[in-house]
């Protein structure tokens, strides 16, 4: 279903509950069988009844982003406005709440229960998902309740959440998964009796999206069963914490040129590895996994100031939760922090994509580099002696590694 007909189906829903009617987007029997609607939600009782009334929802996810005074909230498709309302009470008069809906009826309908309800910390918003009418970083948590299953293009939605949030920041979201490999018919008929007319993600590729995205800490746990591998969940899923004006993010081809010269500063410090000439990008990204792959940008200039990559240690099956990684930080810019941030998410999404060990070789001159990789986890496992000769000197390397307490266990 294209987004004009989305819209256009859920302004007339909208119009309705403006005249008093009771809603739904999918059968009677499916939306209170499938806990749609109002039903999650236990503090609604002083709320507008035509709030209540126009919940579409298939959870509660002002709880799952477990919301703190004066945070800035972000609802992606908010509908009547239940959510916002409810998340401005969890944010109190200090907070600030926005609800996003491309549907002028929801918008009607949303900032007429606002002002019944005397939110003044609110604020309605007209555009689409896929296209968040709001600055980089400029809210603490992204949620939304069924409506990410509506966008034709999911990818774009998940990517306009990670930029509107605040490094640390949170998405927390009920929406509609597929579990499993359901018959395709059968799923999709599973699909329109729950009104989720656009396709519901498989639970492997909500996953790969949000990592795509730059999330780390994905968690996607299954609620109610709609049949034939079609599930709600609560998805949940943080923007890598950085250091102030700085946003940890995934590497792109277009950061090839600042990635490299921070390897080549590296290099030339002769503290790092036994190369000395940084490789082409070409021969970077040959040697590294596709994914796993992060940079710190400065958020006001984008320059690259670290970056953290993986390697594969091994094509063997058995191998295949095992990584070996390189970290490196602009030597200007060292002693800020960066490195801990870089690793920190590069350990997260690691273990988000089943990675048990992650190891590296550092020179026993490298104190820095030790302490960073020890103080995150790290352990010495051994030392190979005079392993290389470098710049005429032969040298010793620590093995270091790191287990997941997630991971492979």
């Amino acid at each position: 279903m294209a987004q004009d007909e989305v819209v256009a189906r859920y302004s007339s829903l909208a119009r309705a509950a403006l005249d008093g009617q009771d809603v739904a987007d999918c059968s009677a029997a499916e939306f209170e069988r499938g806990c749609f609607g109002a039903t999650g939600y236990g503090d609604t009782g002083t709320l507008p009844v035509a709030a209540v009334r126009a919940s579409l929802g298939c959870g509660n996810p002002v709880a799952v982003a477990e919301l703190r005074d004066e945070e800035t909230v972000l609802d992606l498709g908010s509908g009547g406005g239940l959510d916002v309302l409810l998340s401005a009470r969890r944010v109190g008069p200090q907070g600030r709440v926005y609800g996003l809906d491309a549907s002028a009826d929801m918008l009607e309908l949303a900032r007429r229960n606002a002002e019944q309800a005397g939110a003044a910390n609110v604020e309605f918003l007209h555009g689409t998902i896929e296209r968040v009418p709001l600055p980089d970083r400029w809210v603490d948590v992204v949620i939304s309740n069924c409506v990410i299953n509506l966008s034709d293009d999911k990818a774009a939605v998940l990517a306009e959440a990670f930029r509107v949030l605040r490094p640390g920041g949170r998405f927390g979201v009920s929406d509609v998964v597929v579990d499993g490999e359901p018959d395709p018919e059968r799923r999709q008929a599973a699909e329109q009796r729950v009104g989720c007319v656009a396709g519901a993600l498989p639970v492997a590729v909500y996953r790969e999206l949000l990592a795509a995205a730059g999330f780390v800490g994905v968690r996607i746990a299954l609620t109610a069963d709609h049949g034939d591998g079609v599930r709600s969940a609560i998805v949940q899923a943080v923007k890598p914490a950085a250091g102030e004006g700085l946003e940890i993010r995934p590497m792109r081809a277009s950061d090839a040129d600042q990635v490299l010269a921070i390897y080549q500063a590296g290099l030339d410090t002769g503290q790092a590895s036994f190369e000395t000439v940084a490789p082409s990008w070409e021969g970077f990204t040959a040697a590294r996994l596709p994914h796993l792959r992060y940079v710190a940008a400065d958020t006001g200039t984008g320059q690259v100031v670290g970056w953290v990559a993986a390697s594969a240690v091994s094509s063997r099956p058995v191998y295949a939760g095992v990584v070996e990684h390189s970290i490196y930080v602009h030597p200007g810019c060292q002693a800020h922090g960066i490195g801990r941030a870089l690793l920190s998410a590069f350990i997260a999404a690691g273990e988000d994509a089943g990675v048990w060990t992650i190891q590296s070789g550092v020179f026993p001159e490298n104190v820095a580099s030790l302490a960073l990789h020890q103080a995150l986890g790290f352990r010495v496992v051994g030392t190979r002696r005079r392993i290389g000769c470098h710049h005429g000197v032969w040298r010793d390397v620590l093995m270091i590694e790191r287990r997941s307490t997630v991971a492979g266990i």
